[in-house]
């Protein structure tokens, strides 16, 4: 007679199916190999250890394109891509052009014979030289009213992972590649844009800190010739706040290897911000800590040395985002089409008004017992805009946020492609991209939504241009 085996029993040692199906991962997991497998328990200097090991990884990643040198170098612009995105004349006529204007830049070839290859330093005056002779029915130029300082725009939201860095550099990449002179701050001390944009920040010295630690200073110094007259002991200035009053912006801009973006880089040292602002402001109540950035700005003329100003927020409301929100005149708001980025796009609106509205009212209560003019903040603009959108799984969320948001929420969707994809495993943004890596109707496939995000962006940017132009023509009119 046989004797017969009973079948182990589910989450038994040796039983790996219930039926035909195989058990989930986390059943029959031997607590002695787990505890084999593990490494020695983490201190602080693992900290370090993992840090050290990943810059090195970021330093090889990011050294890929760079050339001899040590510095990255724009790809070149095909005549195809010129003449197609860049500067709206059909090929032959550009090569019609090129051949009766010698001293215009010829391009090279890396064939005989083969096609024609530019810098972007080369486009530029290219498309200057069609501005100025070519078809004045032709947009060769971007509107850009004289007089108007350049316009601040802050890209922000208080969840990470939405596409804000993506789109703050995206957007900056096509003002540069329509012809506007880009400035780019970045406030996160993340750095991510500053890595994007191939920047080399040693320490905070080389970010906003000093044009913040200045503004303080400054105000500092007047409070202290009130003090002094009613012989009361000044307040100290340190040797941070001493170093910092003989900083200027343009000190710590510094060129990018876009021939038109500039950059203010960040690094991790940027955080002390958050520690020291709040400081500076204990010390001295009377420090508008929120009009810092665009004070500065201001004073030290770089709103008349660009066009168009992209701040890049951190993901938290914390005082480096104030100081770029309260600074911005169009603020633009990234979020995924899910649940949980609505839900929290729509709290990180409700932050924004109980902060905004609390310094309105704190500072008004003294504005009102003085007879002063009461503060109001103001944007020319504020946007919503759904990236990283997936179509055939996200239409119907998509159309949801866009009854409740109405004209707030942009009307196109920043769609994720492979391109978006593949670009993002490198450092390089799309336009950085070479089509001839893909193929042409893939890559025009994959900068498209692109296009059509900064189309939308610059429709609400001449929209704004316009309408102050035509308030100044008034006013000098009256």
């Amino acid at each position: 007679m046989k004797s017969s085996k009973q079948a182990p029993k589910a989450g038994a040692k040796g039983g790996t199916k219930v039926g035909h199906d195989p058990l989930p991962p986390y059943f029959n997991i031997d607590p002695d190999a787990a505890e084999s497998a593990l490494d020695a328990p983490g201190t602080t200097a693992k900290f370090d250890a993992i840090a050290r090991a990943c810059q090195a990884g970021r330093d090889d990643l990011a050294s890929r394109g760079l050339d001899e040198a040590g510095t990255r170098q724009l790809r070149l612009f095909s005549t195809w891509e010129i003449t197609r995105y860049l500067i709206p004349v059909a090929q032959a006529h550009f090569r019609r052009v090129l051949k009766a204007h010698p001293d215009l830049p010829q391009g090279t070839s890396e064939t005989e014979g083969g096609a024609k290859w530019f810098t972007f330093e080369e486009v530029l005056r290219l498309r200057a030289h069609f501005g100025a002779e070519g078809s004045k029915s032709k947009e060769y130029l971007p509107y850009r009213p004289d007089g108007l300082p350049a316009k601040i725009v802050a890209v922000a939201n208080f969840k990470g992972g939405v596409g804000k860095t993506s789109t703050c550099a995206h957007l900056a990449m096509s003002a540069a590649l329509d012809g506007y002179r880009v400035l780019m701050i970045d406030l996160d001390s993340q750095g991510s844009m500053t890595s994007i944009f191939g920047g080399k920040v040693a320490d905070e010295w080389d970010t906003v800190f000093p044009l913040l630690a200045r503004h303080y200073g400054t105000h500092l110094r007047t409070e202290n010739r009130r003090r002094e007259t009613r012989g009361e002991a000044p307040l100290p200035l340190d040797d941070t706040l001493t170093e910092a009053m003989g900083v200027r912006t343009k000190d710590i801009i510094r060129p990018t290897h876009w021939p038109n973006i500039d950059l203010i880089g960040a690094q991790l040292n940027l955080y002390w911000s958050e520690f020291q602002i709040p400081v500076w402001r204990m010390q001295a109540r009377g420090w508008k800590l929120w009009d810092a950035l665009a004070e500065v700005l201001e004073e030290d003329g770089v709103l008349d040395d660009y066009d168009l100003v992209f701040l890049d927020t951190p993901p938290a409301l914390g005082y480096l985002t104030i100081n770029g929100l309260s600074a911005a005149d169009i603020l633009l708001v990234p979020f995924g089409a899910s649940f949980l980025e609505f839900d929290s796009t729509g709290r990180f609106f409700d932050m924004l008004h109980s902060t905004f509205a609390s310094i309105e009212e704190g500072e008004n209560i003294a504005a009102r017992a003085l007879g002063q003019p009461e503060l109001s903040f103001e944007w020319d603009a504020v946007r919503a805009m759904i990236t990283r959108y997936d179509g055939a799984q996200q239409a119907e969320m998509a159309g949801l946020i866009q009854a409740y948001m109405g004209r707030t929420l942009s009307p196109h969707r920043q769609d994720f492609t492979a391109l978006i994809g593949q670009a993002g495993e490198s450092v390089n943004g799309i336009y950085e991209a070479d089509y001839r890596d893909f193929n042409r109707e893939t890559y025009a496939r994959g900068r498209a939504t692109f296009d059509q995000t900064y189309a939308g962006f610059k429709e609400l940017l001449l929209g704004i241009w316009r309408r102050e132009e035509k308030a100044a023509a008034q006013e000098a009119a009256e």
